[in-house]
């Protein structure tokens, strides 16, 4: 069992023998800390990796990994009571004490041949702090609108039903668009929020988008500054400079 850490590592066994070994990990220190420290090492060889593999090195690589036998970790008594009396790892008459490195290495190239899994799962876990981050970020920054002292509301009915109300706090300088049943749009289509500077179509400036329908709150984009009203388009994906289509929803910002 313990010469199965990078295969582990790099998701590469069959779902029976992943839990047998996982079972076998929590019993076996020593296996734990190679799996951690296999997955930090595949994962910093993937990040530093900056050239395609050579079509060959997969193949070259499950070649030589057959030939060179990876050297099981060793079991201190001391580090590993739970396994006394019943776990004892010797290295084979003539081991070479290099061999186990180079199998550890081959099966780290094999992780950049096959694709980087190990790299993939960490930028997947990052990307999905991150968003935890930026989440928390905006409710915060919300939050701060929707309770700030000065912070006054005006309330107004957007086409097919839905009902929108903007919150403005003068002393911060922002706002806070709050949206209830809005319908879904088709894909490729997004509704845009805007500040009005003025009388007209052409002195509207982006505020922000809002993606797919129903309700929430969002903070809208830039200063509310000279702003005197704000408005709600239909707008393509990503948005537009100007307004494309007529307003849903026009508002007069509070005093």
């Amino acid at each position: 069992m313990h010469t199965a850490t990078g295969a582990y590592v790099l998701h590469a066994l069959p779902p029976a023998e992943r839990a047998l070994f996982e079972e076998h990990m929590a019993l076996c220190e020593p296996c734990e800390v190679e799996v951690r420290e296999l997955t930090e090492t595949a994962a910093r060889l993937g990040t530093a990796l900056a050239a395609r593999p050579a079509p060959e090195l997969k193949a070259e690589v499950l070649r030589r990994i057959d030939a060179v036998r990876q050297e099981p970790p060793r079991v201190d008594g001391d580090r590993a009571p739970e396994a006394r009396g019943r776990l004892r790892v010797r290295r084979p008459p003539g081991a070479v004490r290099g061999a186990g490195r180079w199998a550890l290495a081959a099966c780290l190239a094999a992780a950049a041949g096959l694709g980087g899994i190990a790299v993939w799962q960490q930028q997947e876990a990052e990307s999905a702090r991150s968003a935890a981050r930026r989440a928390e970020q905006s409710a915060a920054a919300v939050t701060a609108v929707l309770a700030a002292p000065d912070a006054q509301a005006a309330s107004g009915r957007l086409s097919g039903g839905a009902t929108g109300t903007v919150v403005v706090s003068r002393e911060r300088d922002r706002a806070v668009f709050v949206a209830a049943g809005l319908p879904e749009l088709p894909e490729g289509r997004v509704y845009q929020l805007w500040f009005a500077d003025g009388d007209g179509r052409e002195e509207m400036r982006p505020a922000g988008l809002l993606n797919g329908g129903g309700s929430g709150a969002v903070l809208m984009e830039g200063r509310v500054a000279n702003a005197s009203g704000m408005g709600v388009t239909v707008e393509p994906a990503g948005g537009s400079e100007r307004p494309t289509t007529k307003p849903i929803a026009a508002m007069e910002l509070p005093v």
